[in-house]
């Protein structure tokens, strides 16, 4: 018999066969995690993980296709009979958030969850991530102003920390241990900022002369860097284990990897679809569009720094396209819209630090009535 403070576990990450795609990548943000049982009512079907769904969207799977196109034929499960030292260690090899147990009739009769099983860690283990990290931090910040006016975009406060230190520190929990910094604007005091606060783990920096894009001070460090690593810009936070990514784009054997947010636009009309003719084809009520929108993160070999013009303006996606022009392998990693956080114009800076720091924004005053 499950246990009742399980059951109600299951109800908020249970879904049906029948579940589109883009409502499970939902539930998974909403509960917070990256994998959901598929039920036929109490009955239990498969499991949905956020790697089928991000395989999918890869393969172009449309997003309001039901759950069941994507279930894989072998998932791995418990049975009744195992010992719990052998779903414990299970557990553990696959450092899997959850472990469903069925009998012999395919009925489940218990779930174990990671926090449950592995009271004295919480963290899963997993290898450090062993990658160099570049930081883009030279951008002027227009779109924050006035406030960039007076101190740089990498030192706006993200609750208790600065924009940049909240991106390290994220890497960092990863195991990464060596960031490079570009800088240009107020490049100084940043500088001067990060040397004070004494981070634990190593920093150096590069400078431009002048701003030369996303990609062109990249150049600056082809002397440097020989291994894979990171680049991301200074003004986007993204919620989701860089280990992963960097694991994809090494399994895929890529040149680069981007990282791709999942967007979705509700067209609030009916939409006719016709031909070249102007006859009607179809009619689809106020449909969603899904985009696979650039979040500014991305994974390069270092032999791509060598197709980087010295001296000269370029922007990642440049290099992007340059690569697969010539037939080099770029890669995706979706996730989704609600793990990425860009910071770099107001509205959204303000929902970021809504997010990470509830309660922390003014509240708007409420006045007496006369009543």
């Amino acid at each position: 018999m499950i246990p009742a403070t399980t059951n109600q576990r299951l109800e908020k990450i249970s879904i049906a066969r029948s579940t589109k795609l883009i409502d499970a990548l939902r539930l998974m943000d909403q509960q917070e995690v990256k994998l959901l049982l598929v039920m036929d009512g109490k009955i239990f079907r498969s499991l949905v993980s956020i790697g089928d769904i991000q395989r999918a969207i890869v393969r172009q799977v449309p997003l309001d296709s039901p759950v069941e196109k994507v279930l894989r034929k072998n998932i791995r499960i418990a049975y009744e009979e195992e010992p719990f030292a052998v779903i414990k260690q299970r557990m553990l090899e696959l450092r899997t958030e959850l472990m469903p147990v069925v009998n012999q009739g395919g009925d489940l009769v218990r779930v174990y969850f990671w926090d449950e099983v592995f009271v004295e860690a919480h963290a899963k283990p997993a290898e450090p991530l062993q990658a160099p990290v570049v930081i883009m931090a030279g951008g002027i910040g227009a779109r924050l102003r006035p406030i960039t006016n007076v101190i740089p975009k990498p030192l706006i406060p993200i609750g208790q920390k600065t924009i940049i230190e909240e991106i390290m520190d994220r890497f960092h929990e990863c195991g990464a241990e060596s960031f490079h910094v570009s800088l240009n604007y107020k490049g100084d005091m940043v500088e001067h900022y990060l040397n004070e606060v004494k981070c634990p783990y190593r920093i150096t920096y590069f400078r431009e002369d002048r701003p030369l894009g996303t990609a062109g001070s990249l150049h600056l460090l082809r002397d440097t860097l020989k291994t894979t690593f990171f680049v991301t810009n200074c003004d986007i936070l993204v919620e989701h284990d860089y280990r992963e990514i960097l694991r994809q784009h090494r399994d895929e054997s890529n040149e680069a990897t981007a990282v791709a947010a999942v967007k979705v636009l509700s067209v609030p009309y009916g939409v006719f679809d016709c031909d070249q003719s102007g006859r009607l084809i179809s009619l689809r009520e106020k449909p969603d569009v899904t985009f696979l929108v650039n979040v500014g993160l991305y994974i390069l070999e270092p032999h791509l720094l060598g197709e980087i013009p010295p001296d000269k303006p370029m922007h990642i996606t440049q290099l992007l396209e340059q690569v697969r022009q010539r037939g080099g392998r770029v890669g995706l990693f979706p996730i989704s819209e609600q793990s990425w956080f860009d910071i770099g114009e107001w509205a959204k800076y303000f929902r970021a630090v809504s997010h990470f720091n509830p309660g922390s924004l003014p509240q708007k005053r409420v006045e007496p009535s006369d009543d």
